[in-house]
């Protein structure tokens, strides 16, 4: 399966620059939204060097409107969204004793509202051409909580919630719908964490080590595969070990 056209959301992070790079690499035309001209223009110009067949359009996951906008521009310019992936995610922790309402609906809207906002415009067409693939991104705090995440846990449990309804009312139209929850990667957000406590989380990982994103972007590649056409609704939790519930 080479050449389909696929949208990446919050692709210039770590995880989604892999995710990018894999499906690009494989043939893919990929998609993938920005908000920051400045940075989408550095992270495209280093797609560029790779030689991979990238494309950044505007886009505000967290805004039904844009995320419309976005869907018609990617379907004038490079085909229809065949595979999606929803992979858009911001942090703003806080006990929730301490929490604003303002942060509790940031991370809400980028992380979770996002997925009915970016899915909505593409599922219809996904549904009439009998073929689609879409996986959300999770989290391991979206299975086990976090202290000081209530608010990024909920929307991240809710994105499997999503998975598993939108999985129900698509099998019968040849489209996919599943879950990666990734446990901690080495991408700039957890590298960001002082070294004391990234050491006290590495030594919870029974392997020992964080994830790498191009470990998080081959498994993405699986289930949007032809190989992966009997996997819908599926949670795969890449964590080295750290949570192993079930």
């Amino acid at each position: 399966m080479n050449g389909r056209t696929v949208l990446v959301t919050g692709g210039t992070g770590g995880i989604g620059t892999a995710i990018v790079r894999h499906l690009a690499r494989q043939g893919h035309r990929v998609a993938t939204n920005f908000r920051d001209p400045a940075k989408a223009d550095a992270w495209g110009a280093a797609m560029t060097e790779e030689d991979l067949d990238v494309h950044i359009f505007q886009g505000d996951v967290s805004d039904l409107h844009s995320c419309e906008a976005m869907a018609r521009e990617i379907e004038t310019r490079l085909g229809p969204v065949e595979i999606l992936v929803n992979n858009a995610g911001i942090t703003r922790d806080a006990a929730l004793h301490k929490m604003g309402h303002q942060q509790w609906l940031d991370v809400v809207n980028t992380n979770l509202n996002a997925c009915f906002n970016v899915t909505r415009p593409v599922i219809e067409g996904m549904r009439s051409r009998q073929w689609g693939r879409i996986v959300q991104i999770s989290s391991i705090n979206g299975q086990k909580g976090q202290y000081g995440q209530a608010n990024y846990a909920a929307a991240k449990a809710g994105m499997h919630g999503f998975t598993m309804s939108l999985a129900q009312e698509n099998a019968k139209f040849g489209i996919t719908v599943n879950t990666v929850s990734p446990g901690y990667v080495a991408t700039d957000m957890v590298m960001a964490v002082p070294e004391e406590v990234r050491e006290k989380i590495v030594a919870q990982i029974p392997m020992g080590r964080l994830g790498k994103p191009e470990e998080i972007a081959h498994a993405v590649a699986f289930l949007v595969g032809e190989d992966a056409a009997w996997i819908t609704g599926a949670n795969l939790a890449i964590n080295g070990g750290h949570d192993m519930g079930w």
